[in-house]
């Protein structure tokens, strides 16, 4: 598949280089002993369910 044949989502969902992907993982594994330990994230920011 390639990019033309992608679905289109609008503004809101847009593709993301490897590095964008892996930003918030990232930083989560690496935040300190007292973080967050369970919940959903997304651009370093929690989001609800």
């Amino acid at each position: 598949m390639n990019l033309e044949e992608l679905p289109e989502y609008g503004e809101s969902v847009k593709l993301k280089t490897p590095r964008e992907g892996a930003d918030t993982a990232i930083w989560l594994a690496t935040l300190a002993e007292d973080g967050p330990t369970a919940g959903f994230f997304t651009e370093r920011e929690a989001i609800s369910w």
